[in-house]
């Protein structure tokens, strides 16, 4: 598979208006303050409600934008309904960025079950249903982006966070599906596989020691994995590895056997 070239077609933008998971760190915010500089407003969508706030004040204060604040914990099925239903009922959102992710790491053995069912719910649960409810007015519009941000361990087995790599498989064949299932259509869907990225998420999954033994030139920040991101996205690509160093890598693991893929894995982040 061609990671930049797969699927190209030209879709509308700026876009009028943004949903954004996981908006309160990292990534999110990343492509938060990237779409605010664009003059797009924003929905911003996360568990902090109080690093929302601040977000959208310093947002609306630097850029004429409209930002509003849903704070959300999208593995609650509650809490992921407020967040649907304002897809579905509220002003017209047309890129839908589902950012928010979180993982564990160490041997499933000795994971904590809660926490990988948790995974599975804001990983996986989330944007399939957020999606969906987007989709419907997007159709009915005849425009539309869906962002979904995976990550470069989907392309092969990934021990010591599996859960994690599994849910992160899921969200490309779900995403490379549906962008295939729009293609006639001016809707769009991208999927993003960033590789070693610094951000809050690797220290709450445990990931921090694995990241030490990471060369510093292979880690990314957040605002390049937000930027080429949203060029993929305007471009209308079906995949994106962000940072040059990553495409060479992404295109191996892609063809690997996964007998060695996994063991690569293995190597790069041994259980503590």
């Amino acid at each position: 598979m061609t990671y930049d070239t797969n699927g190209v077609r030209p879709v509308r933008t700026p876009w009028n208006r943004a949903l954004v998971t996981g908006a309160s760190a990292g990534i999110g915010t990343a492509f938060a303050r990237q779409l605010a500089r664009r003059g797009t407003n924003l929905v911003l969508v996360a568990r902090d409600e109080t690093r929302l706030k601040s977000l959208a004040d310093d947002l609306m204060t630097s850029h004429p934008v409209d930002v509003e604040v849903l704070p959300a914990d999208l593995s609650d099925q509650a809490s992921l309904y407020t967040v649907e239903r304002r897809l579905r009922d509220g002003p017209f959102i047309d890129l839908l960025v589902n950012n928010a992710g979180i993982g564990t790491f160490g041997a499933f053995s000795s994971t904590d079950i809660d926490t990988e069912m948790r995974t599975i719910a804001v990983n996986v649960v989330a944007p399939v249903r957020l999606t969906r409810s987007a989709l419907d007015r997007m159709c009915a519009a005849g425009r539309g982006t869906i962002i979904t941000v995976s990550s470069i361990d989907a392309l092969q087995p990934t021990p010591y966070h599996a859960v994690y790599g599994a849910t992160k498989a899921f969200v490309n064949s779900l995403f490379s599906a549906l962008h295939e299932e729009t293609r006639t259509t001016p809707i769009t869907s991208t999927v993003v596989m960033p590789g070693y990225v610094a951000t809050e998420f690797t220290a709450r999954a445990g990931l921090q020691g694995a990241l030490e033994r990471v060369p510093g030139w292979l880690m990314l920040t957040p605002g390049q994995v937000a930027a080429e991101a949203l060029g993929a996205a305007e471009s209308g690509k079906t995949m994106s590895v962000p940072g040059k160093r990553y495409k060479v890598p992404a295109a191996l693991l892609s063809v690997l056997p996964h007998r060695l893929g996994r063991r690569i894995f293995a190597a790069i982040a041994p259980p503590h």
